[in-house]
């Protein structure tokens, strides 16, 4: 995201933008020195592997407050099970003794925190009289400073500790590697994916970009149904991780299992070429993670699916035999 409209009210203005600076009695994270100022990183997406990620040793609990304290935050609640994982081990646990200065009007930082234990009080300095005044608290679970994640910016409040306490602090460049490490290996997997469906196998390289682009993300419980049969199909699926169930239905009603897909398999993709109903039920076993694309989105990125296939000729005439059977 390019940029973001901050609230103007001085409690969400002391949350967002809160300086980050660690004051000497805190100790930065030990992967490298403390950078100095600078408005944006430039990171190589393999510079971080996953095999490399920082982790912090926590306890089941820890790990579990942190989740919940970043599940609803907006840079963090769009992040796959994996992101959020290295996410949290990379925290680091920062003790701090009552009336530290956390982070202090002004400066500029790179890290933000969660607030394990203690209580930590908020500050504003309003206008040139440098009177202070206290806007908000934070005690376990709270957090402050995500911003800093995205760019050095100077910080609207002074944030105190008011107790002895311990913080979980999380650094701007350790996060973005986290991201585009992430990002780019989804992206190769799901270009090798989208190479073996043979509706798009005419794509160009640059138009399988585009479309790996585009795949959304989704997740499906054990049991939950992702399409079912009878009903006119719009998307196509692509497994990304565990095992999906096809099942037909008897004249008698009965449903009876025909097939099984798992990583790297995908089904619907005949919704890209026409509306017929789906031929089958298929439900989640287990936990399902697909990505997903529909026939507008499609067409709006390519244009019409028949256009791409009739490329190649073998493969088109291959697709309408298929068409003409079962979805």
């Amino acid at each position: 995201m390019d940029s973001f409209e901050l609230e103007e009210e001085e409690e969400e203005e002391a949350r967002d933008i809160v300086s980050d600076e660690l004051p000497p009695s805190l100790s930065v994270p030990s992967m490298r020195a403390r950078r100095v100022s600078v408005s944006a990183e430039s990171i190589q997406p393999s510079s971080i592997s996953q095999h490399e990620y920082i982790v912090h040793p926590k306890t089941d609990d820890q790990k579990k407050r942190i989740t919940e304290a970043i599940a609803n935050n907006f840079l963090f609640k769009n992040l796959d099970d994996d992101q959020a994982g290295h996410v949290v081990n990379a925290m680091a646990e920062k003790p701090v003794s009552k009336g530290t200065v956390v982070i202090e009007q002004g400066a500029e930082g790179d890290f933000y925190y969660i607030v394990e234990s203690g209580t930590f009080d908020c500050f504003i300095q309003q206008g040139g009289s440098g009177e202070k005044k206290k806007v908000m608290s934070y005690v376990n679970g709270g957090s402050f400073g995500e911003l800093a994640l995205m760019y050095n910016a100077p910080r609207a409040a002074t944030i105190t500790a008011t107790s002895d306490g311990v913080l979980w602090a999380l650094d701007r460049i350790t996060f973005r590697s986290i991201l585009m490490d992430s990002s780019v290996r989804k992206r190769r997997m799901y270009e090798r994916f989208l190479s073996e469906v043979p509706i798009l196998r005419s794509l160009k390289t640059y138009e399988r970009h585009k479309i790996a682009d585009a795949l959304e993300p989704i997740q499906f419980e054990d049991k939950q149904v992702i399409m079912r049969e009878g009903d006119v199909g719009q998307n196509f699926y692509l497994i990304e991780d565990g095992e999906a169930v096809f099942y037909k239905t008897a004249e008698d009603g009965t449903q009876t299992e025909v097939n099984r897909s798992s990583k790297g398999d995908y089904f619907g993709e005949l919704a890209l070429l026409h509306d017929k109903p789906r031929a089958a039920t298929v439900v989640a076993d287990g936990r399902l993670k697909c990505v997903t694309l529909g026939k507008k989105a499609f067409t709006r990125l390519l244009g019409p699916v028949m256009d791409i296939l009739k490329r190649n000729s073998e493969n088109y005439h291959a697709i309408l035999r298929e068409a003409t059977k079962d979805d």
